[in-house]
C-alpha cells in the first residue's frame, strides 16, 4: 500500500504476529488476514479474519518474507507535538532526514524500550507506517506518542519551549556523551535529534540543539551505525534520569 492510499484512506497494514498482536492490544485493527494452514496465536475477538493463499499473502504484504498474518490497522498520530507536551515528557526522539524505514523502525523500538514518551518523524522523514518501518518497530509504533510532518525546526523550538534539552546526535559533536552524564545533564528532561546514517543532521537544525553529542568511541571503529548510537544515546539519558541529578 502507497503513501497516497495509506493516507487517503487513513488505513496500513501491521505485518507478523507481534506487530499485530500490539495492534490488537491498541484497538487499532479494522481486519485480519490469516495464512492457510498457519496458526498464530491471537485473540482475535470480534475482529473480521480472512484466511488467504500464500500467494493472496505475499501480495497484500510490503515486506519480502511476510509471517503469516497482516492486519489492516487505522493510523493513528498527532500533527505536532502540542499534545504530548502537556505534562512535560522526559524523554523524546526526534527522527531528522531518515529515510531508511528500517533504520527508522529500530530507532523508534529503541526509544519506546528507553522510555520515550514521543518519538517526531517530521517533514523529510520515512513514513512511520511504511511497511518496513513498522515491522521493525516490533510494536512500538503502538506504544508511543506518534508525531507525523511539520518542520523539524518547530519541533525542536516547541520541545526547548516546554522544559526540554535538546541533543544532537553528532559523530564530530563538540561534547562527549560520557561528559554530559558525569555533570548531570543527562539527567534533565531531554529530547534526542538523530540525523541520517549516511549524512547525518542538517547543519541548520543540529546548530538549533543546546549540545552536539558524539558518543565516545574507545576502540578502532570509526564510528557507530545509526541505530547502535541512537540506543546508546537514549539508554544513557534513561539511566540518568533514574538515578537523579547529583547532588
Amino acid at each position: 500500500m502507497r503513501r497516497r492510499h495509506r493516507d487517503a484512506l487513513g488505513r496500513f497494514l501491521a505485518e507478523g504476529p507481534q506487530a499485530v498482536r500490539e495492534a490488537l492490544a491498541a484497538g487499532l485493527v479494522d481486519e485480519v488476514f490469516v495464512e492457510v494452514g498457519r496458526s498464530v496465536e491471537l485473540d482475535l475477538g470480534g475482529i473480521h479474519t480472512t484466511a488467504v493463499t500464500t500467494a493472496g499473502l505475499a501480495a497484500l504484504a510490503e515486506t519480502v518474507t511476510p509471517q503469516g498474518v497482516v492486519a489492516v490497522c487505522r493510523q493513528r498520530h498527532h500533527d505536532d507535538l502540542a499534545p504530548l507536551l502537556q505534562p512535560r515528557p522526559d524523554l523524546v526522539a526526534v527522527l531528522a532526514g531518515i529515510a531508511d524505514p528500517g533504520n527508522a523502525g529500530t530507532v523508534l523500538r529503541t526509544a519506546d524500550a528507553a522510555g520515550a514518551a514521543a518519538v517526531v518523524f517530521p517533514d523529510g522523514t520515512v513514513d512511520p507506517y511504511n511497511g518496513k518501518c513498522v515491522r521493525a518497530s516490533a510494536g512500538s509504533l503502538f506504544h508511543v506518542g506518534l508525531v507525523r510532518g511539520g518542520p523539524a525546526e518547530a519541533a525542536v523550538d516547541a520541545l526547548r519551549g516546554a522544559g526540554l534539552t535538546v541533543l544532537a546526535a553528532d559523530a564530530h559533536g563538540a561534547d562527549d556523551l560520557d561528559d554530559l552524564a558525569a555533570d548531570g545533564r543527562l539527567a534533565r528532561p531531554t529530547a534526542w535529534l538523530f540525523g541520517a546514517e549516511a549524512h547525518g543532521l542538517p547543519a541548520e537544525l543540529a546548530e538549533r540543539a543546546d549540545a552536539r553529542v558524539r558518543v565516545p568511541i574507545h576502540g578502532r571503529a570509526e564510528s557507530l551505525n545509526l541505530a547502535a548510537a541512537a540506543a546508546v544515546c537514549l539508554y544513557s539519558s534513561a539511566r540518568a534520569q533514574r538515578q537523579g541529578a547529583p547532588s
